[in-house]
């Protein structure tokens, strides 16, 4: 079964930038999407950024809409999340998530990475 794998979490000052990536690893897959969700401490998990392949169109939740980007690579199954002017309420674990068939990318996704987990600090 194929496995998303996310990078690049860490530690970062109020203002800075971090890059996440995942990739799939394991049996390859086809994917209509792939999304980024985050989970902050006590909080239910939430949307944060889509692609659709097909058309190459992306989705922002309003909370990062001009401060992150989502990027991919379809044939490799990866996907990556620049996040730039971080405040500390962007500190939460973030997760990778692949769509296999068409459909929303901000719920309802078949495969989840383990998340990595990215604190801003003040």
């Amino acid at each position: 079964q194929g496995q998303l794998v996310e990078s690049g979490g860490g530690l970062v000052q109020a203002g800075g930038s971090l890059r996440l990536s995942c990739v799939a690893s394991g049996r390859t897959f086809s994917s209509y999407g792939m999304s980024w969700f985050r989970q902050a401490p006590g909080k239910a998990r939430e949307f944060v950024a889509g692609i659709r392949w097909s058309g190459g169109s992306t989705y922002y939740a309003d909370s990062v809409k001009g401060r992150f980007i989502i990027s991919g690579d379809n044939a490799k199954n990866t996907v990556n999340l620049q996040m730039n002017s971080l405040n500390p309420e962007d500190t939460a674990v973030y997760y990778c998530a692949a769509r296999v068939r068409p459909g929303s990318l901000t719920y309802g996704m078949d495969y989840w990475g383990k998340g990595t987990l990215v604190t801003v600090s003040s």
